[in-house]
């Protein structure tokens, strides 16, 4: 690629290959107006090479178009910000929901301190790094990230902008095996950002012994036993050289804690994060604001110790519960602007369904990813992430937890106390904890959260949507396949599919010896959802749902092809109370699915081969019939 800059009067082109000269030359007018941003946004980003190819004749910027990130095919529309946390770049070069209101309303209350909880992949990081570039104190004019933004609004909220120094700390990637690898990045990490704000070394108001010690700092010579007060040691040598207080940000603070909980340094990091945090956020009159995110609150460590001006905003919050995930109107207008209007009630159904402080929200990071994949529903936030949580609570669930596991994969609901404090060791210690800790997470979501019974939160929890069920079955799975090999899951798979009743029935009590004796009091809904976790492998070739209404009643499962030349499964379960009574109870759901016509649905998509199964079970026995339904 070619650029002439230097001499004014000759034309600029771009030679894509020899004897091919295809470029297009805007305006910064016209290219604002594409991106959907201001004129004076598009210099300043021609200006520090954001833009490729830009160049400039006399006062006025000209702009290849085609180097504007412009998405094809979704009418001129700008990429989409998937695994984007970037601010500066998610607001210039990508489709951006504004979430500015954020600090509007951050900037109304005045919180010192913040911890803002919300699951994995709903815009936390992207959040914290707006942050960063509102309050931050630069060389740069940064104010153009937000201009025709909501927080521009107001000259009040222009006045805060780029006002302070700011400390950022992101621990999103701090995952390692041990507490030595742990404590070794912890140290990298706190280097790298007393590196960033090096020019202190060059400060007339630090004093000699100060920057001796920021020195050492740097190059290692710090002892690890005062590394966690290098925070509060930081904010001071910003507040002396600014004469201004200093922002505090803290990503994923509870990261490394919850590595430490699952590979056996619990104790250890709680340490460490508890001095460092108080060091630098009890007391510190240096202090202007701090803003942290994490999905949990640990809180019962005292990790927070002596922060009684920590502002703690749950999922259950009220305050800024829209920020953190799309509302149905961001939604709708995503949809609507890539072409995908129409399927607003499919996404809902795979996607929403969580509500935070009284706001239905969808998860973001799944409907950006089904736009951007041109449609295509798929589990997108469960590819993420470990789902670890959902393996830790199969491991050491009671009987009656394991129980209403399998009833919320029926789409039913369970009422518990919820605590938004509560913390990793009480998975096994605590097993009523184990609502709070998914719906912290976003496995679960909650209704009637504001009601209060002797002064704690109660509410009824359940599955939010169809993506994060897919989670539970292949976390079930895996559980399984602890206990039965892969390929006994294949073949009961491959049993079902070929309508071979007696092999079906044949790998189900061989899995069911296997499994049950865990169990002993195993109930139907114990076997409704481990035949969903075992089906589960199906659903690049089926839509698999559960206890839905259809006909005159309600089947137990059933799998819809997305190919309707394949043959569709409606699964009838029965749990009876004599091993005796099983093939008649076989029969009898088999009846069921004929008389209530659990079909009808079915035949009215135009899908022509239907298999009913009835299966009846008693304690580690399993009996199995089908029929072709006509």
């Amino acid at each position: 690629m070619l650029y002439s800059s230097h001499f004014p009067g000759i034309i600029r082109i771009r030679i894509s290959y020899v004897g091919r000269i295809d470029v297009e030359y805007i305006s910064s007018v016209k290219a604002a107006e594409i991106m959907g941003v201001s004129k004076r946004r598009i210099n300043y980003m021609c200006q520090h090479g954001e833009i490729l190819g830009a160049v400039k004749e006399g006062y006025r910027w000209k702009i290849p178009k085609e180097n504007l990130n412009v998405k094809v095919g979704t009418g001129n529309k700008k990429p989409l910000p998937v695994g984007i946390s970037d601010y500066k770049r998610a607001v210039s070069e990508y489709y951006y929901v504004d979430k500015t209101g954020l600090i509007c309303e951050l900037l109304e209350h005045k919180p010192l301190v913040v911890l803002f909880t919300r699951p994995r992949r709903f815009g936390k990081s992207l959040n914290i790094d707006m942050l960063k570039t509102f309050f931050e104190k630069t060389k740069d004019d940064t104010s153009v990230y937000f201009e025709g933004t909501r927080v521009w609004c107001h000259e009040k909220y222009r006045k805060q902008q780029g006002k302070y120094p700011v400390v950022f700390f992101s621990f999103k990637d701090v995952k390692f095996d041990t507490w030595e690898e742990t404590f070794l990045n912890l140290k990298l990490l706190i280097q790298s950002e007393y590196r960033r704000h090096g020019y202190l070394l060059d400060s007339e108001r630090l004093s000699v012994s100060g920057k001796a010690f920021f020195q050492k700092m740097l190059s290692g010579e710090i002892e690890n036993a005062i590394m966690p007060a290098m925070l509060g040691q930081l904010i001071e040598f910003l507040r002396i050289h600014y004469k201004e207080k200093v922002v505090v940000l803290i990503d994923e603070y509870d990261t490394p804690i919850q590595q430490g909980y699952i590979k056996g340094y619990y104790d250890q990091v709680i340490n460490f994060m508890r001095n460092f945090l108080s060091g630098g956020l009890k007391d510190n009159t240096n202090l202007e604001r701090a803003f942290m995110t994490g999905i949990l609150r640990v809180a019962k460590e005292s990790i927070f110790s002596g922060l009684n001006n920590l502002n703690v905003n749950s999922i259950l919050e009220e305050r800024y519960n829209s920020y953190f995930g799309f509302t149905e109107a961001e939604v709708k207008k995503i949809l609507k602007d890539y072409g995908y209007g129409d399927k607003i009630s499919l996404v809902k159904e795979w996607y929403d369904g969580y509500h935070f402080g009284g706001v239905e929200v969808y998860n973001p990071w799944s409907v950006l990813s089904f736009v951007d994949a041109n449609g295509r529903i798929q589990a997108y936030w469960q590819a993420t992430g470990s789902n670890s949580i959902i393996s830790e609570i199969l491991e050491n669930a009671s009987e009656e937890a394991i129980e209403n596991l399998y009833l919320l994969l029926e789409d039913n609901r369970v009422g518990t106390y919820i605590d938004t404090a509560v913390v990793y060791p009480e998975i096994k210690s605590n097993p009523a904890s184990i609502y709070s800790f998914l719906l912290m997470a976003g496995y679960l979501t909650v209704d009637d959260s504001n009601l209060l019974l002797d002064g704690n939160a109660y509410g009824n929890v359940y599955i939010p949507n169809k993506e994060v069920k897919v989670a539970y079955h292949k976390e079930i799975v895996a559980k399984l396949s602890s206990i039965i090999t892969k390929g006994s899951a294949i073949a009961l798979q491959q049993a079902l599919i070929s309508n071979d009743a007696k092999k079906l029935e044949m790998e189900m009590n061989r899995l069911l010896m296997a499994i049950v004796s865990f169990y002993d009091t195993a109930t139907e809904s114990f076997y409704h959802g481990m035949l969903l976790g075992l089906i589960a492998l199906l659903d690049n070739y089926y839509e698999i749902e559960s206890n839905r209404e259809a006909g005159n009643g309600r089947y137990d499962i059933q799998l819809r092809p997305f190919d309707k030349k394949r043959t569709a499964y409606i699964i009838e379960i029965k749990a009876s109370d004599s091993e005796l009574q099983l093939e008649q109870e076989a029969e009898g759901a088999i009846n069921q699915i004929c008389d209530k016509q659990y079909y009808q649905k079915l035949k009215a998509l135009k899908i022509k081969d239907i298999v009913g199964y009835g299966m009846a079970f008693y304690k580690k026995k399993c009996y199995v019939v089908s029929k072709k339904i006509d």
